[in-house]
């Protein structure tokens, strides 16, 4: 029963010679905390109920919501734990000092800390640049190296005496782990596991580059090159992004440009190191020289990342209800088929260069760097005007024109013509690797679910990260080392990735009741 004034909750606090005389508003908090039946109080001390009275006033009172969306949670713990109080004041007669107003101030920390509301992203300063410029670090490790892998595809298959298409299967092997790992790293990530994630990437990445360095047989370059540094770099990848993206909103695509970017930077930092140091010191000792210098990189990354959403510790490994938002259906089947066509280039290019167009391996080596170099402001620059146009938008049209590039592959056959042309292609390819991320994070809203929805999109693209390569191998071997399906392949994989993009955005402008094209 509920009494909702003070007379009749205390009918004897107030009357005769006995007991103290108590003031109205000590009355009235504890008759608002209280929705037992009637009881009488036994020697109450003024004091101890004037302090619980300002504390319950300062953290319960009407119309405060001090936490949000757990105001209503947080008022049912105050008022239990009022009566409580008051329950052991009837009792026992006393009470120590501010008991009861420790105990809200626990509850209310206790609430706040598993609160799914950290409030917006700060959108710079000082902290999430740093993280920013860990993940650059992480970044410029895996897709840096992973992007080098076309100075290994030609000296591997010199080593090992073994066709193209079951060289590229390394290079294929290492890129589908990186997306397929990240559909279970990215949930992990949601439930508080970064660091754990991280330094295990760690471990696997040296492990596997050191390893590499031993390596004589196909098998071994297999599973240390391909497999366990795969592992590593998944570990590593989609966790940094998903973080990233937590920090920033109206400037996220403009971020996770600069953790993309290093992409380039680390695609021209290693094959230059390949160039300079493999006569010198030969394999064995360019490889570990790699190793010491993605080690001291990531070490930056271990004190600069830091995660700023809670963990979220239930729910899935997937949201198979994404797929049910066409806009995210046809994002995840036009990335696929734009990874399907344009990873073929980096594995491709420094063979063709050396095959077709007569380079030598040192100077075919060039060609990675102006490939990996382009890509640097392929990444910034699309991300800088994806704030302003929208992500999918310039996701289109790099997507696009990438496509139209790959079909005038077919024409490319002079040294002085695979140049600029290996320039052109590697800025739009790059803006594609950089844009991928930010359009899968734009496409997921909701915080606690951002990590699991960037898992998903790349464990989709993963199989295309996969295939592409060894089947532009395989159609070479095919037409006896004649790439011209392979430039086929290319082209028009990634010009059907721009027309499912573009669906994707149809989509959206419907959704949202747009006439015309949307900021998308």
């Amino acid at each position: 029963m509920t009494h909702p004034s003070c007379s009749s909750s205390l009918p004897s606090a107030s009357k005769g010679g006995k007991g103290e005389k108590m003031r109205a508003d000590d009355q009235q908090s504890i008759a608002s905390s209280t929705t037992e039946a009637p009881y009488e109080l036994k020697k109450p001390k003024s004091h101890l109920l004037n302090k619980d009275a300002k504390d319950q006033d300062l953290n319960s009172g009407p119309g405060v919501r001090p936490y949000g969306a757990n105001g209503d949670l947080l008022d049912s713990l105050s008022r239990a734990s009022s009566r409580q109080d008051a329950d052991s004041i009837r009792e026992d007669g006393d009470q120590p000092p501010g008991a009861s107003s420790r105990l809200s101030r626990a509850l209310s920390r206790s609430a706040s800390r598993s609160s799914w509301n950290p409030g917006p992203p700060p959108d710079g300063g000082l902290e999430a640049w740093l993280v920013v410029l860990g993940a650059h670090f992480v970044n410029f490790n895996c897709w840096g190296f992973i992007n080098s892998f076309g100075v290994f595809q030609p000296y591997y298959v010199d080593l090992l005496g073994r066709p193209p298409s079951d060289i590229a299967w390394i290079g294929s092997i290492q890129t589908f782990l990186v997306f397929f790992i990240g559909a279970f790293t990215g949930r992990l990530t949601d439930m508080g596991y970064f660091r754990t994630l991280f330094y295990t990437g760690v471990v696997f990445m040296l492990t596997g580059i050191f390893t590499t360095a031993q390596g004589s047989q196909y098998w071994h370059f297999l599973l240390s090159h391909g497999i366990c540094m795969g592992i590593g770099y998944g570990c590593l990848f989609c966790p940094a992004v998903a973080v990233t993206s937590t920090w920033f909103a109206k400037k996220r695509a403009t971020a996770m440009g600069m953790v993309a970017c290093s992409t380039g930077t680390g695609g021209l930092v290693f094959p230059i190191m390949v160039r300079q140091l493999l006569p010198t010191v030969g394999f064995a000792w360019t490889l570990r020289t790699i190793g010491f210098v993605q080690m001291a990189t990531l070490l930056i990354s271990a004190f600069t990342i830091k995660t700023r959403v809670p963990p979220r510790r239930q729910g899935s490994f997937l949201d198979l209800s994404a797929f049910k938002e066409l806009q995210y259906t046809f994002y995840v089947i036009g990335a696929f088929f734009s990874f399907l066509g344009v990873f073929v280039i980096f594995i491709f290019v420094v063979s063709y260069s050396r095959d077709v167009v007569g380079l030598s391996y040192t100077n075919a080596l060039n060609l990675m760097m102006v490939l990996n170099g382009a890509g640097v402001p392929g990444r910034l620059v699309p991300n800088y005007l994806a704030d302003r146009v929208g992500v999918i938008n310039m996701f289109i049209i790099f997507a696009g024109v990438s496509g139209i590039c790959g079909l005038s592959w077919m024409a490319v056959k002079t040294v002085s013509a695979v140049y600029p042309w290996t320039l052109f292609f590697g800025f739009f390819a790059g803006g594609i690797q950089s844009l991928f991320p930010a359009g899968a994070s734009a496409l997921a809203p909701d915080l606690r679910k951002r990590g699991v929805r960037i898992g998903m999109v790349f464990s989709c693209v993963s199989i295309a990260a996969l295939t592409g390569s060894p089947i532009a191998g395989a159609l070479i071997s095919a037409m006896k080392g004649s790439y011209l399906a392979a430039q086929v392949f290319v082209g028009g994989s990634l010009l059907i990735g721009s027309g499912f993009l573009i669906a994707s955005n149809i989509v959206a402008g419907r959704e949202m009741g747009i006439k015309g094209w949307p900021k998308a």
